[in-house]
């Protein structure tokens, strides 16, 4: 059966990893340390920032009815308590080139990246980060809030704690990776270099310094605490005060990071104990949420001894995963067991270089999704990561997660693969 005909079938881009030039954020300046764990830097990035109604108009195209996007804080608010009305004028041109195309704006406050200034403030471990997103949230809304219908304040919210469970053992990772050739970059859903960055730590150090004033900056994608994990709940919980005084018909949610956990005989204690620390902990803070973004890549294997590596012989992507495009359809149900709110997926896809691979993972997770509107869960969106092949954080542009390609060598030109017409037409047999 096809999906209902208010189902959003669309696809999403992160602004650091796609616009270029995000010259105030955190993340620019690491990348152009000496010692930087980055492959490369963002530079131009994709370009979006000047061709987003390029970008926007093959969505619309190819049948793609919603367009996830993040508006960028450390362009919003360059300097702590100073604003760019020219920045706001250029996300609201975004929105308002959405809208012209029929396609809805799914709107997120912070993927990742954030002002220098607040990780000199102490960052994502400071106790001023809550009430600082708060103001650069409502600031936004004010002014955007009339053409959003939906906004997730925090992309990730749990990746933090994902980086500090792997971190913790990357160095017996690293001394047995020589023999195995395995890595436990694969165990988190984003491109990070953790060989690099042990290796460079100390002469990072003084750079970090140079930049943040501290050699071990709070980016929001550092090891976290158990007291920062709950700050960033507090900082999504203000920031849905602020959203719903100002505009209480807007949707509000945030997005996790999730793995289809599957446990093997003698497994199912691990698997339980990594689920409550990736999901169920965080109940308490979300249950008033009118969405979750739901956000999965692959899926995890445990036994009596914990996490496994994908099987032998399995397939992998590009970021190592095992290509396991079933898991979100596992992960929504599974989700759905505990949340009462509305379901959206947010995140889902693969970096291969061969785009029939692409359409196959799409084929079988919306297959997935599919089952699960049909079974009644409140899913009522799929949008796939990503628009672009883009800047994969400290793995650089290796990774190949687009619908569309982008030649940044020559012209930033765009070659929208079968993928992105195949993604599309699932949006036949209705009309937004």
């Amino acid at each position: 059966m096809p999906f209902p005909k208010d189902f959003l079938i669309g696809a999403a881009t992160a602004a650091h990893q796609v616009e270029g030039n995000n010259i105030h954020s955190d993340y620019w300046a690491q990348e152009q340390m000496k010692y930087s764990s980055f492959a490369e830097p963002s530079l131009d990035a994709c370009d979006h920032y000047n061709r987003f109604e390029e970008d926007i108009a093959l969505m619309a195209r190819a049948g793609l009815n919603a367009y996830r996007f993040s508006i960028e804080w450390a362009r919003i608010e360059p300097e702590e308590g100073k604003f760019d009305e020219r920045e706001i004028d250029h996300y609201r041109r975004v929105i308002a080139c959405c809208r012209e195309h029929n396609i809805e704006p799914v709107v997120t406050m912070h993927h990742f990246s954030s002002p220098v200034w607040l990780i000199r403030k102490g960052g994502w471990e400071a106790e001023t980060t809550p009430a600082d997103f708060a103001r650069y949230v409502a600031y936004v809304v004010e002014r955007l809030g009339s053409e959003i219908n939906y906004i997730c304040t925090i992309n990730e919210a749990n990746m933090g704690l994902q980086v500090a469970q792997v971190a913790k053992h990357i160095m017996q990772q690293m001394m047995s990776a020589a023999k195995s050739g395995s890595s436990s970059e694969s165990q988190v859903q984003m491109g990070l270099n953790f060989k690099k960055m042990m290796e460079n730590r100390e002469k990072l150090a003084a750079e970090n310094i140079a930049a943040f004033g501290t050699a071990s900056p709070q980016v929001f994608t550092g090891s976290r605490t158990p007291e920062g994990d709950i700050l960033i709940m507090r900082a999504h919980q203000a920031a849905k005060a602020e959203i719903r005084a100002l505009y209480p018909r807007i949707k509000v949610g945030l997005t996790l990071s999730l793995h289809d956990l599957q446990a093997l005989p003698g497994g199912e204690e691990n698997a339980k104990k990594e689920w409550d620390e990736e999901f169920l902990h965080y109940l308490p803070y979300i249950k008033g949420d009118d969405f979750l973004g739901v956000q999965n890549y692959t899926r995890t294997l445990f036994d009596a001894t914990g996490s496994l590596p994908a099987p032998e012989g399995a397939e992998l992507t590009q970021m190592d995963y095992e290509f396991y495009p079933e898991g979100i359809g596992n992960v929504l149900r599974k989700v759905r067991e505990s949340f009462p709110g509305e379901l959206l997926v947010t995140e889902n896809g693969i970096a291969a270089s061969d785009d029939t691979r692409r359409v196959e993972f799409i084929r079988r997770a919306l297959a997935g999704v599919e089952k699960c509107v049909e079974d009644g869960l409140p899913v009522k969106g799929y949008l796939y990561w990503s628009l672009l092949d883009n800047f994969e954080w400290q793995k650089g542009y290796a990774m190949q997660f687009g619908l569309v390609a982008v030649d940044r060598k020559n012209g930033q030109t765009r070659a929208p693969k079968p993928s992105l017409s195949y993604l599309g037409s699932f949006t036949k047999g209705y009309e937004r």
